[in-house]
């Protein structure tokens, strides 16, 4: 029998927003991190980012906050998902999604990972994306978050879709 079909479309509503914190909030690295379900709702109701979730039918199965404004403009702020749905290929069609949606406006795609998420690191570079610098004790203390980059060439030589 075939998967089903997976679905990327905008966050809907608040409700939404609210399943997606749960879920999140239940798990690493939001756990390790001591991210709580009222910043995860405010992160996921910020009307100065982009949000996106992976569904099948009505079913959410994963989120995605990208922010594409800015200095790193193209940065993925938040991937997630659902537990019952990791290993099944909706974190690597969200990624996919992603760039789709961001490397028509920038060169460059962004995000940062927590040092201890080693499974998120690897997945991560076999995607094709670079450790371009180290932020220690960014988001708590003994722990850095890693900047990492995929890149389609220098900004200079850019030219965004119409």
């Amino acid at each position: 029998m075939p998967e089903p079909t997976l679905t990327i479309r905008p966050l809907r509503d608040a409700g939404e927003a609210r399943y997606c914190a749960g879920f999140m909030v239940s798990s690493d690295p939001w756990i390790t991190l001591g991210i709580t379900l009222d910043r995860l709702l405010e992160r996921l109701t910020d009307p100065t980012r982009e949000i996106h979730v992976a569904t099948v039918g009505e079913e959410i199965n994963g989120v995605l906050i990208l922010f594409l404004d800015g200095v790193l403009k193209g940065y993925i702020q938040t991937i997630a998902v659902h537990p019952n749905w990791q290993s099944r290929g909706v974190g690597a069609r969200l990624m996919e999604f992603a760039e789709e949606r961001i490397f028509n406006l920038s060169p460059n795609v962004f995000l940062l990972v927590s040092s201890f998420n080693t499974e998120a690191q690897k997945f991560y570079k076999r995607l094709g994306y670079q450790c371009v610098g180290e932020l220690a004790n960014f988001v708590i203390q003994g722990h850095s978050e890693i900047l990492m980059r995929k890149t389609r060439g220098p900004l200079h030589d850019f030219k965004p879709s119409k």
